[in-house]
Formats: C-alpha cells, sequence, structure tokens
C-alpha cells in the first residue's frame, strides 16, 4: 500500500504531535470518495467539526495545489494553503495535503494534513489521513485522553464514507 509524502519540517516523530487514521471499505472507488474530500464546503456536510470554509483570491471550491482557504475545526481557525493535490486515476491513489496554521506566539499551531485514496483489489478502496502538529496547542493535543485528534479524524473517515455510499 502507498503512504504519505512528508515535507522535512513535518516527518512524523519529530513534532509535537501525530495522529494516523485509515478506513478501509468495500463496494466504494477512489472515484466516488475523491469529490467529497476535494470539495472543503461539502466537509460540514458529513464531518461536524468542520466549518465556515471559505475561499480566498476568488478560488474555486475545490482544492488544488496553491489554492488558500480557510476552515474552522476543534476549536481553531484554520488558514490553510494546499500543498499536494493529485487526483486518484488509472491506479494510481489520490493525495491531498494541505499546511494549515492558526494563532501566534504560545497559541500558535502548524500542521501538514495529508489525505491518500487508493483502490484495492477486491472492490475495496483505502482512506488513510494522517496529521503532524507542531506548537505548544499540539503538546496539549496530544495529551488529551481521549485524544480528540484521532477521535475527530475518525469521524471525518467514517463521515466521508457514510455520503460516498448514500450518493453512489
Amino acid at each position: 500500500m502507498n503512504h504519505i509524502i512528508w515535507p522535512e519540517d513535518y516527518i512524523p516523530g519529530f513534532t509535537e504531535n501525530f495522529v494516523s487514521n485509515e478506513i478501509i471499505v468495500a463496494g466504494l472507488s477512489a472515484a466516488k470518495i475523491w469529490p467529497f474530500l476535494a470539495n472543503p464546503a461539502q466537509w460540514p456536510s458529513y464531518y461536524g467539526n468542520s466549518a465556515n470554509v471559505r475561499f480566498y483570491d476568488d478560488q474555486r471550491p475545490e482544492l488544488a495545489e496553491g489554492v488558500r482557504f480557510y476552515f474552522e475545526t476543534f476549536g481553531f481557525p484554520v488558514e490553510a494553503a494546499c500543498t499536494e493535490y493529485v487526483a486518484p486515476a488509472n491506479g494510481q491513489p489520490g493525495r491531498v495535503a494541505w499546511h494549515g496554521w492558526a494563532g501566534e506566539g504560545d497559541t500558535r499551531l502548524d500542521v501538514h494534513h495529508a489525505w491518500l485514496v487508493e483502490d484495492l483489489q477486491g472492490g475495496r478502496v483505502r482512506v488513510l489521513t494522517q496529521e503532524t502538529q507542531k506548537g505548544k496547542p499540539a503538546l496539549e493535543l496530544a495529551k488529551a485522553k481521549p485524544n480528540p485528534m484521532i477521535n475527530g479524524h475518525q469521524d471525518w473517515l467514517e463521515g466521508l464514507v457514510s455520503i460516498a455510499t448514500a450518493r453512489r
């Protein structure tokens, strides 16, 4: 199976927090999942921890490399820039990632959130999401029990599968 491509400053194990969530389901494809992930304006419709999505510079409501956008999640107002965008095609997995940031000084949080959506044998799809975080808020999130990032991202995965299943 494929893996996330990490920028040097965000390699897991060298940041204050790292979370990884994955789901594998039968009866869906990367092509069916992708439109719901690639369009942040749709996130709040299936992921309750996402709100107030907007794009800058009259960008379209779909991600592409270099696109700047804003959304709110986990109580943070997140400014973000898409750093990787490759739609799934010809047996190759879809990849999307963004650098997000919020706050200043001691409240500054920087993240690299990456997704991989790939078709597997037997009519299955794998959706992997991983995030590394830097800053004091990341240390606090890493210590929280239950872990809000792991639980929140699992909700995101399950919502993504649910909406793709309902609309196929």
